[in-house]
């Protein structure tokens, strides 16, 4: 764990402006094998300090490459500097940043760090089982990972924090052939919070997985395309997660919303149907804890669930202390940082659409003639809300029963036109914690929901 060389600096924080000093740890370890042969074996720890002052509407901002005294001294000195500068030759006269009730929040326990060996001989029993229980593939690759971020934060209000927040996956992915030699491809990602250590003590515990992987595998190599245009779909839950983060989620984002996203004039109106209700959460969310709990951010505020659609009425956004002040909003913990050389940005934490009272079988029960969309490998999406995803995996649904599989397909859209044609929500939440977040920075996020089912197009071959 980082040592706390950072509390005694108060003294020397910028008179009378809001100052951050923060210390950090990125830690990441990987191993990857690809039909049986370690192709990667990759650790990595990068550390550092940087401070970060606000003077009537602008930050100075330092960061030095060493976790020490000296470096902590000298990133305050020169953030402030900086702050100076910023503030003589582009001050916006706004002046400081409303205070914070003082708080603490400190980690009680340190993190383990396993040996490379226990995630290299972990993946090979993974692919051992592949191996020999999926004979009619023609290529696997399994990953075995762990990422942490450590971070001591010190602020001149707010709260003060020692966090650490790690998280540990394995990845298997699968590619088999159609009947006419065209490859198709599966992935799946299984693991949470946690060190690698904690989550991965048995690999039969995960052996159910693998074979409903490659299952699923070999019904979409018999797989059929879908019929192109406007359809009845039952997103999954992966998918209803995808397009809560990629298409709702950043344009909601204050930063955004100020460059212009959609969201900016439709605060307060109406943006789905009165069936979805949509939230970042911070660390606890429908009784439970969160794949990826947040307690405080980079700026030193306390993080709490910030509610973005109520019954399909957009009534907020995610803030920095400065854009809040903005808007007239409360902070509310989401502005964070990759690493200690980066500002915080406005990111979001667990991001989810709210489970509703309909069961999976009674939604595709109600379809005639659409598709069921379960996963989704990649996608994009702009501060307009138009966005296209792409569909790994899903099925026909005819005459109220699953069909065929599908081979991969599309679907695309604008995010609030959408979701005012839900009329069926889920009654069960389905997470994902694995990937990053690519705004600017990587950020590890966790998003999720029930399964909607929408109007959407869809592609053809």
């Amino acid at each position: 764990m980082l040592d706390d060389i950072l509390s005694v600096r108060k003294s020397e924080f910028h008179s009378g402006s809001h100052t951050e000093l923060r210390g950090q740890l990125n830690r990441s370890r990987k191993v990857t094998l690809l039909s049986g042969s370690v192709v990667a074996n990759a650790r990595s720890d990068i550390s550092g300090v940087s401070a970060r002052v606000y003077k009537n509407g602008t930050y100075g901002f330092s960061s030095m490459a060493e976790y020490s005294p000296e470096a902590a001294a000298k990133v305050l000195h020169a953030a402030a500097e900086n702050a100076d500068f910023m503030d003589l030759h582009a001050g916006a006269g706004k002046g400081p940043l409303p205070a914070l009730p003082r708080k603490t929040y400190r980690v009680q326990n340190g993190i383990n760090d396993p040996a490379q060996k226990v995630y290299i001989d972990f993946a090979k029993a993974l692919d051992a089982y592949v191996a020999e229980h999926c004979p009619e593939l023609v290529s696997r690759v399994v990953v075995a990972m762990e990422d942490s971020m450590e971070k001591l934060l010190v602020t001149s209000d707010g709260m003060d924090a020692h966090t650490i927040l790690p998280r540990s996956y394995c990845y298997v992915v699968m590619t088999a052939q159609t009947g006419d030699g065209q490859p198709v491809e599966l992935f799946k990602s299984f693991g949470g919070e946690g060190t690698f250590d904690l989550n991965f003590t048995d690999p039969a515990v995960w052996y159910p997985q693998i074979d409903s992987l490659y299952e699923n595998i070999m019904k979409k190599r018999e797989g059929v395309y879908a019929d192109a245009g406007l359809k009845t779909v039952i997103l999954g839950g992966m998918m209803t997660g995808m397009l809560s983060h990629e298409a709702v989620g950043h344009t909601v984002e204050a930063d955004l919303v100020l460059s212009g996203s959609v969201a900016g004039h439709n605060l307060n109106k109406q943006v789905a149907s009165p069936l979805v209700t949509l939230t970042d959460f911070a660390n606890t969310a429908f009784g439970k804890r969160c794949p990826l709990p947040v307690y405080v951010d980079d700026e030193g505020t306390k993080a709490q669930d910030v509610t973005l659609i109520k019954d399909g009425i957009l009534t907020g956004y995610m803030n920095s202390r400065e854009s809040a002040l903005h808007f007239g909003m409360e902070p509310r913990g989401n502005a964070r940082a990759w690493l200690f050389s980066d500002e915080p940005l406005i990111r979001m934490r667990n991001t989810s659409v709210h489970p509703g009272t309909d069961k999976l079988e009674d939604m595709i029960a109600s379809i005639d003639d659409g598709y069921y969309l379960i996963d989704s490998g990649n996608g994009q999406a702009d501060t307009t809300g138009e966005f296209m995803f792409g569909v790994t995996m899903g099925y026909e649904i005819k005459n109220g029963k699953l069909g065929k599989a599908l081979l991969d397909t599309t679907i695309s859209g604008v995010a609030f036109d959408m979701l005012k044609t839900v009329d069926m929500v889920g009654d069960t939440v389905v997470w994902a914690s694995s990937g990053f977040c690519g705004k600017k920075q990587p950020m590890p996020v966790g998003m999720g929901g029930p399964a909607l089912r929408c109007k959407v197009m869809i592609g053809g071959r």
